[in-house]
């Protein structure tokens, strides 16, 4: 059974906002958080205010995430922080092998397949990354770069470890661009990853699997894709820096899966 009421909306804050403007904007979510109920809420800012937003956000049922992690407990590896640092600063959730990381920091299915099991490890929620370049799609490649993706990152985890997960597909041609896939796109990518959780893992996990679909929301296009059958919720970037625009995705969200 999962922990997290649908839609799930998180707001990707990437390296943006100071100390003082993370505490601002998380302050101001939090005045006005209500009117997206019932939708889970999660803020992730930069490693430096997650402490500072996650006593922002205390006594509501805002959550609090982090955009990396790496896969050892302590050690010898400068610019990195583990699972259990996450943890003592408040995180729940950590976003792993966004497209900004294979892309720019050579992240892998490996790196993902491990920094997956070392979250799950220290209770952290996995928010695990996945989707196609624009040339892959261009050649048709779509399906099987997820198929590829989710095998080698994922598909080794049991059940049990894998339902602690949540999915984000991300076609990466629509990261940042202001371009999105249409809602009939999003639902084909969404439907084939849930049928593939099925076939691994039963019924019951596809069911309840939370699939994410991320790339240039706003809360003019966060109602349509939210109403196809198999988007759970957004991964949402540039519209997650004020307080207005990611409230109002997530308010669209809701009234989706409400209608």
């Amino acid at each position: 059974m999962r922990l997290w009421s649908k839609p799930v909306v998180a707001g990707n804050w990437k390296m943006h906002k100071t100390i003082a403007e993370a505490r601002e904007l998380a302050a101001a979510v939090v005045r006005e958080y209500q009117a997206a109920s019932p939708a889970t809420l999660i803020l992730i800012p930069p490693f430096t205010s997650l402490q500072e937003v996650k006593k922002a956000v205390a006594g509501t049922t805002i959550r609090v995430g982090a955009q990396d992690v790496f896969w050892e407990d302590q050690g010898a590896y400068t610019g990195e922080i583990s699972p259990p640092q996450l943890k003592e600063a408040g995180c729940e959730f950590v976003v792993i092998g966004h497209s900004e990381r294979r892309q720019l920091f050579g992240e892998t299915d490996e790196t993902v397949r491990k920094k997956t099991t070392a979250s799950l490890k220290h209770g952290l929620v996995p928010i695990v990354c996945i989707g196609e370049t624009l040339e892959e799609r261009e050649k048709g490649a779509t399906l099987s770069k997820i198929k590829i993706q989710l095998e080698s990152s994922l598909f080794t985890l049991s059940e049990s470890e894998f339902n602690r997960v949540l999915l984000a597909y991300e076609p990466i041609w629509a990261i940042g661009t202001g371009k999105n896939a249409t809602p009939e796109q999003a639902e084909e990518v969404h439907s084939y990853i849930r049928s593939l959780i099925r076939q691994k893992y039963g019924k019951s996990a596809a069911d309840c699997a939370i699939i994410l679909y991320g790339g240039s929301v706003k809360p003019a296009n966060a109602f349509s894709l939210a109403r196809e059958k198999d988007v759970d919720g957004f991964l949402v970037g540039g519209a997650s820096l004020e307080a207005e625009s990611f409230l109002g995705i997530a308010r669209e969200a809701v009234r989706a899966k409400e209608g």
